[in-house]
């Protein structure tokens, strides 16, 4: 009977799959992982306390810089539409499963896998885990279950990042925030978690989320826009003067000093005769107003440049080639997040799964995040019509890829080039070497029809005869003499039915050879 391996975690030690299907990180109200999360850090966020957040977020205390992640996204609508705009491009792209090989072992696994990741779960998954773009990290628990006999996910959690920690000897192994060791902390088990760290920058993960790079800007951007509403409460009214005889009761100056207080929002006021409210124009500040926003807008478009690696389809009016220049920015950045995320599923998802339930391989499925690049089909069109003919041959089934075109199926219509091989707009249309010219009708062919005629035959009979006799004498042996005497003789023959055919004929090629151009 064939011995089944035990399965090894990454620290080497034996998998309890007992334990797989219980809850790890669990909440409660006396709980160090609380179920809400009440604190607040962007409210009161300035240049003191950021520096003091950052410093130490970088030595491992994370709690207030992992909150001010948080909400930031929140908070600012300009970095929360960058960063799902990021996180979007990556769970958008259709997941693929590639077998190891075409053994019928790796095949059936790779069968195995495919139905896992065609669970509507699996989507919410890749959401959750490109959390870790903005906060460095994000960690999701597997929620298993084997009631058919099989280990299949069921959920997966989205877990708070605070409610994990970085112990102080080691910034690259993460491990649950728990009362056993506030310090420290508890290791996570194996096989129950999924934990993407994005590449962003080299270095530990906590440095490298892009609420890190976008903090400053937010900050300032918040400066911004609270001093620049207070601008326009100030200088977005007349100045309101109020004015009051000199012998106004106490009563009434204060009177009037409410009116004309709350004459901005009432937009209304009731005073006795001997009170008058004025609105004297403020001077031109319109400069002002537009620092406040030319600051803002720069802000923006730094954020931008952080998120997206670029500014044009976000915050500047370009033209749509503009925009495809600079997509290609975003194309790289998108290949790298979908290159790290197959790598964070691969490792945490595909190999534990296939490991619970035929245990460890040699060699596993690959899920695979295909990003597709568009095809400028104007450029493969004008191509081709140069090179096939020049002697390239090119697969159908490549071409059909490149243009996003399925093959066609059995007893489906095609499209296929129009009869008589050319058109009007187009007369001359170079052919693929192995492509059957159409059959045109050629000048020349018409010609040659005409002088085959029956009667050429009976107009060529004279000069038939004289050559038969010529050629008897010269085969007997008869003198020069004898032959020019008997040429003389036979050109006597009536040879007008022969001068009339040729002179027609000459009179046809002539013409047909002026209305073709060429009269040469």
């Amino acid at each position: 009977m064939a011995i089944t391996p035990r399965l090894l975690g990454p620290d080497g030690q034996p998998i309890v799959k007992e334990a797989l299907t219980d809850e790890v990180v669990t909440t409660s109200l006396t709980s160090i992982r609380q179920p809400w999360l009440v604190a607040h850090v962007a409210g009161s966020i300035n240049p003191l306390r950021l520096a003091r957040l950052m410093q130490a977020a970088a030595e491992g205390q994370a709690h207030d810089y992992l909150t001010l992640a948080e909400e930031m996204e929140e908070r600012e609508p300009h970095y929360a539409s960058v960063l799902a705009t990021r996180k979007r491009a990556v769970s958008g792209l259709a997941p693929t499963i590639e077998a190891a090989s075409d053994d019928r072992q790796d095949v059936k696994l790779a069968e195995a896998c495919r139905a896992l990741i065609a669970a509507p779960a699996f989507g919410d998954l890749q959401d959750d885990a490109l959390d870790a773009l903005g906060k460095g990290y994000a960690a999701i628990e597997i929620d298993w279950e084997t009631s058919a006999k099989q280990w299949q996910p069921t959920a997966y959690h989205w877990r708070d990042p605070r409610y994990f920690i970085y112990p102080p000897d080691n910034p690259y192994e993460l491990r649950l925030y728990d009362e056993s060791d506030v310090v420290n902390g508890k290791p996570l088990p194996p096989y129950k978690f999924i934990i993407h760290r994005p590449r962003l920058k080299s270095g530990i993960p906590l440095r490298g989320g892009l609420a890190r790079l976008v903090a400053t800007t937010y900050m300032c951007k918040a400066y911004t826009v609270k001093d620049w509403l207070a601008f326009c409460e100030v200088f977005g009214m007349p100045l309101r003067l109020g004015r009051y005889s000199q012998g106004a009761k106490e009563e009434h100056i204060q009177l009037l000093k409410a009116a004309v207080a709350n004459l901005g929002s009432d937009a209304a006021a009731v005073l006795p005769d001997t009170l008058r409210i004025e609105f004297e124009q403020v001077g031109n500040v319109s400069g002002a107003a537009e620092l406040f926003r030319t600051l803002a807008e720069w802000l923006d478009r730094q954020t931008s440049k952080a998120v997206l690696g670029q500014t044009m389809t976000t915050d500047d009016g370009s033209s749509q080639s503009q925009a495809n220049i600079h997509n290609e920015v975003r194309l790289d950045i998108l290949k790298s997040d979908a290159r790290q995320l197959e790598v964070t599923l691969n490792r945490d998802l595909m190999k534990p799964f296939v490991d619970l339930n035929f245990g460890p391989q040699a060699s596993y499925p690959r899920l695979v995040l295909h990003v597709e690049e568009a095809e400028d089909l104007k450029l493969l069109a004008d191509s081709l019509e140069k090179l096939v003919p020049l002697g390239l041959k090119v697969s159908a089934s490549v071409i059909r890829d490149k243009s996003g075109l399925p093959d066609p199926k059995d007893g489906e219509a095609l499209l296929s080039a129009p009869a008589g091989g050319t058109t009007a707009a187009n007369p001359i249309q170079p052919l693929a070497l192995n492509r059957q010219a159409p059959d045109v009708p050629d000048t020349l062919d018409d010609l040659t029809d005409a002088l085959t005629d029956d009667d050429w035959q009976s107009q060529m009979k004279p000069i038939s005869e004289v050559q038969q006799v010529l050629q008897k004498m010269i085969a007997d042996g008869s003198r020069l003499d004898e032959v020019k005497a008997a040429l003389i003789d036979l050109s006597t023959e009536d040879d007008t039915a022969l001068v009339d055919g040729l002179t027609e004929a000459a009179f046809i090629a002539r013409a047909l050879g002026d209305v073709s151009g060429d009269t040469r």
